[in-house]
């Protein structure tokens, strides 16, 4: 056992009390994780001037921590002084010339009372200090009293003011003060042999040398959000939850990220880090494939995350605008879970989820991820950038000098249509995409579709048939049958991507409200609403109209009616969807390749005949690899 930190019983006037056998002060309360650090609160005594205490002493004596493995905790304390018109100040050692810090005290008169303060913090690494007062502001008033300078947790201010209530009878002689003995470490261990217990079984524990602990509980922290010194294999069982510290012994680095004891390794993993390794390693997603980026890096990328660099914010996190060393653009995703003192696990998982899916997809359609940084508590993710925007803002706020056509239309659709039916059928594994709007349509620098944020996507077994799970997804957008029933299938992908198709077809939003906002309407029964009463042309965007392509904006639209049947299993495969716009693309060049001949006489025949044949039998082989619906 190290010395240090022995602990025995003590008999003082008050009756029996533990006290801390090296540093010889009374023991309140020990922690092992205290905003990072391991800390005990012990009993500290008050230094006084021009009073007596009720031991008839003029100052109390200042504690020094010189050499041990106790420091005062600068998270916790404060130096207090209480009394009024002097210059309260400290110095770090008796024999010092200049003060550390000080505090001035109130002016003496009759407003003020007679437990006035001040307070300032302490610098960091302290242990041991020197209080001096100086009548700065002398004063006849009555309410000159005696002064008192500490160090104490602030946390106890409160209860501390309220005891002196009368400047003639100073009883408070000690204050809680919290000392910091360890630091909280990058390290998950294991603790499960060779070690001791707590006496309620709450913590085991077990020494990893001289200057190292390892402690485990069986109650999850969040305070342990640390990066991580890995003793593989680990392997505890009731105590589940097992922590590093690093002990403050003098010498000992314990802010050295890279500072581990003997047979430990840093591996620069954070909690959630941790937890998106292990699922990699047990998937078929594999880290290796990842690029690992550190933290440091890509706060020098995006400008310490500089509000100029954000290209938007969504319900997960903040994506930025980055620029690595070599001159690389990329796309930063950081997630709100960054800024909660404690993390929401069930979050955390939905952003690890996304690293767990896109790992395993290879697409041109599909926004690529680069990689992840692990060195922090939820993983940053890194993706290839796309500059020009959503598809949600190209509809809405069209681009006068480049213009949203049909014919773009019809390939965006087209490409969202691949990049779902590969997800559903050729992926390695089939994905659920479970939140397809225009808004997660990413468009490249040549506008073409890539399909983003996979945070609440899912991966299914090739024999199963829906997920069931609490309803997700964005308004709008939500297959009224995975609503009712909270089965998702991969056909409530299709009534989503159906709406996205409206949205091309509209130009209108998924959701919109009339001038009184009393009224709400879904863009999806509006469009079925239009269908029915034939009247499709009513609410075609203009800019679609103008493309002379009204066969192929209807065909589009019977496309559409089918994907958002009410009943899922009346609605288009993805694969079906995908081959039926892609047959009226076809159909729509034909056209244009038919209309160009006719105008141009001096074709040769020839040419002609054999551009017609070579569409002829590329149409037909289409027909025969799927039954198509086009009429109702």
């Amino acid at each position: 056992m190290n010395e240090w930190f022995r602990v025995t019983c003590k008999e003082t006037t008050d009756g029996p009390k533990p006290y801390i056998s090296s540093i010889n002060l009374q023991l309140l309360k020990i922690s092992f994780s205290d905003n990072s650090e391991s800390t005990v609160v012990v009993n500290n005594s008050i230094t006084y001037f021009s009073c007596l205490d009720k031991n008839g002493e003029t100052n109390g004596v200042s504690v020094n921590l010189t050499d041990t493995y106790f420091s005062f905790s600068h998270s916790f304390n404060r130096f207090v002084s209480i009394g009024c018109g002097s210059l309260a100040t400290f110095l770090r050692s008796p024999k010092d010339n200049y003060p550390a810090r000080g505090c001035q005290q109130p002016y003496c008169d009759d407003s003020v009372t007679s437990n006035a303060t001040c307070s300032i913090d302490i610098p960091t690494d302290l242990r041991s200090f020197a209080v001096n007062m100086k009548e700065i502001n002398p004063s006849h008033s009555s309410r000159r009293s005696c002064g008192s300078a500490f160090v104490v947790d602030q946390r106890y201010l409160e209860i501390i003011n309220s005891d002196q209530n009368d400047t003639s009878n100073w009883t408070l002689t000690h204050v809680p003060t919290t000392l910091r003995w360890a630091t909280l470490k990058r390290g998950i261990c294991n603790c499960s042999s060779n070690n001791l217990s707590s006496i309620n079984n709450k913590y085991c524990w077990k020494n990893l040398g001289q200057s190292y602990l390892c402690v485990c509980t069986n109650e999850d922290d969040n305070n342990f959000s640390t990066d991580i010194c890995q003793d593989q294999p680990y392997t505890c069982t009731y105590y589940r939850y097992c922590y590093m510290l690093c002990l403050d012994a003098p010498g000992n680095k314990c802010s050295s990220s890279s500072s581990c004891p003997d047979g430990y390794q840093y591996s620069g993993v954070m909690n959630g880090g941790l937890l998106l390794q292990q699922q990699l390693s047990r998937n078929e997603g594999n880290i290796e494939k990842l690029r690992l980026f550190g933290s440091k890096e890509l706060e020098k990328a995006t400008d310490h995350y500089n509000k100029n660099r954000v290209l938007g914010q969504g319900g997960q996190g903040t994506v930025y605008k980055g620029m690595l060393a070599d001159g690389t653009i990329v796309a930063v995703k950081k997630s709100k879970l960054m800024e909660e003192k404690i993390i929401d696990k069930t979050k955390l998982e939905q952003f690890i989820n996304e690293v767990m899916i896109l790992s395993q997809i290879n697409h041109r359609n599909v926004v690529k991820l680069l990689g992840c940084c692990l060195e922090t508590k939820v993983p940053l993710l890194v993706y290839e950038f796309i500059p020009n925007g959503t598809l949600y803002h190209f509809i809405n706020q069209p681009n006068e000098e480049f213009p949203l056509i049909w014919k773009m239309r019809l390939r965006i659709a087209i490409e969202i249509a691949n990049a779902l039916s590969y997800l559903h059928s050729a992926a390695s594994i089939p994905i659920y995409h479970r939140d397809i709007k225009s808004s997660n349509i990413l468009l490249d620098d040549k506008y073409r579709a890539k399909v983003s944020d996979f945070g609440i996507s899912r991966s299914v077994a090739l024999e199963q048939t829906h997920v069931t799970t609490r309803v997700q997804g964005t308004f709008g957008y939500l297959d009224p049958e995975y609503f009712r029933s909270s089965k998702f299938t991969e056909k409530s992908d299709v009534y989503s991507f159906g709406v996205v198709l409206v949205e091309l077809i509209t130009g209108q939003k998924p959701i919109s409200s009339s001038e009184s906002k009393e009224v709400v309407r879904s863009l999806a029964n509006f469009f079925l609403l239009s269908m029915k009463e034939n009247s499709l042309l009513n609410v075609v965007d203009p800019m679609v109209m103008n493309s002379n392509a009204k066969e192929e904006v209807v065909a589009v639209a019977k496309l559409a009616k089918r994907c958002l049947n009410f009943k899922g299993k009346k609605r288009p495969t993805m694969k079906q969807v995908a081959l039926e716009l892609e047959w009226i693309r076809s159909s729509e060049e034909a056209n244009a390749i038919q209309q160009s001949a006719d105008e141009d006489s001096n074709t040769d025949e020839m040419t002609e005949a054999l551009g017609v044949a070579s569409f002829s039998t590329s149409c037909s082989v289409v027909k025969d690899s799927v039954t198509l619906f086009i009429d109702t």
